[in-house]
């Protein structure tokens, strides 16, 4: 789906906060689709079908594809179908006035600045603006929406969408994510500030020295690997010796980890990316990866290997996981057997404070030593 090539919902808050961005982002190679992407294109564009009753049932567009990506019954049973019934718990008697799939701009008061919104809705004295997210990673918070958010604003300065709006006294942010759903309540009132901060950021994003800053932000920026305030940082935290800090500057740096490691990321593939079509990156080259040894002829090299060991010793049987084993009852319409899985950590990893998961208790140094003793 085309968006603004100035500022969108998907980059609305990178740009309310580092607008010096855009200008950067303009310089760089567009980046090439995943099969996440694909995938979700696939499903947005499926779910919009149901709801203009294009087709009668999701299982009509089995086999339907998008770029490499095809709908299957098992996207359909974890996705869609999901997605509908969370879409019920916000209009459960079917009442609500709704449009799909609109394209949503400002029109003269910010020229060229446009994009698409998944659902805009109107219940009573409340404006819906909703967004699909198929994704099964992090789930995305409404609360403080910018891609919500932006999406209101321009959907009121709409011709075909500004219904939505009219009189309305409150406004819901929803990202629906199967299996879940996050609804955050604002008003009219936060919609305008939200309105002239953008307006503001596209002006000095203009300007020649627009403000550029980092923040949970830069993590999808595609100008990451080239970016000063990025290259900044890492150098700032290579020169530093983290032996001799102190705990509260530890715990700083770390607050910008993710950033560095998904800059890092962005480089190397930006990297890939240039000598893959030929240009030169000075003090690098592609080579070939390890060299993996397979079998020819594998049911050949059986035969003449069997003279020598018996088969148990050349094939090995393991049991499916839990997860495989579990989408194929799926097929079946059953369900693993009661208490037949366990979950079991690997290990612990650091987290942010504000991180949900509870903290692991750690036994003191003294209190492991008397264990061991006490085991041997």
């Amino acid at each position: 789906m085309k968006h603004s090539n100035i500022v969108g919902g998907s980059t609305a808050e990178r740009v309310i906060n580092c607008p010096g961005s855009v200008k950067l982002v303009a310089t760089m190679p567009p980046k090439e689709s995943s099969t996440y992407a694909d995938e979700g294109t696939l499903l947005h564009d499926c779910i919009a079908d149901l709801l203009d009753m294009k087709v009668k049932s999701a299982r009509d567009m089995i086999g339907r594809t998008y770029n490499d990506q095809v709908l299957t019954e098992e996207l359909i049973e974890e996705k869609l179908l999901p997605a509908l019934r969370l879409l019920n718990t916000i209009d459960p008697e079917n009442v609500m006035d709704f449009e799909v799939e609109q394209k949503v701009g400002f029109g003269d008061f910010l020229p060229s600045v446009f994009g698409h919104v998944d659902l805009l809705g109107r219940l009573g004295d409340t404006a819906i603006v909703l967004d699909w997210k198929f994704g099964s990673g992090v789930m995305v918070e409404a609360e403080e929406n910018y891609q919500g958010l932006f999406y209101a604003c321009a959907a009121r300065r709409t011709d075909l969408t500004k219904w939505v709006f009219k009189g309305a006294t409150k406004v819901l942010i929803v990202i629906v994510q199967p299996p879940g759903i996050k609804i955050w309540e604002t008003t009219p009132e936060r919609l305008d500030q939200f309105e002239a901060q953008l307006a503001s950021a596209v002006v000095e994003a203009k300007s020649d020295n627009a403000l550029m800053a980092a923040g949970k932000w830069c993590k999808w920026c595609a100008a990451k690997p080239v970016c000063p305030v990025m290259t900044g940082e890492v150098d700032r935290v290579k020169a530093a010796q983290i032996s001799a800090l102190p705990a509260e500057q530890i715990g700083e740096y770390l607050k910008t980890a993710d950033q560095l490691e998904s800059w890092i990321t962005d480089l190397r593939a930006l990297a890939f990316q240039m000598l893959e079509s030929g240009a030169a990156v000075p003090g690098y080259k592609l080579v070939p990866k390890r060299a993996i040894r397979s079998w020819v002829n594998e049911d050949a090299a059986k035969a003449l290997l069997l003279a020598h060991l018996p088969e148990s010793e050349l094939v090995e049987v393991k049991m499916c996981s839990p997860a495989v084993v579990e989408k194929k009852l799926k097929k079946l319409k059953l369900a693993l057997p009661e208490g037949s899985t366990a979950a079991v950590s690997s290990g612990v990893t650091l987290a942010d404070v504000d991180d949900p998961r509870p903290q692991v208790m750690q036994l003191g140094s003294q209190l492991k030593s008397a264990l061991t003793k006490l085991q041997g």
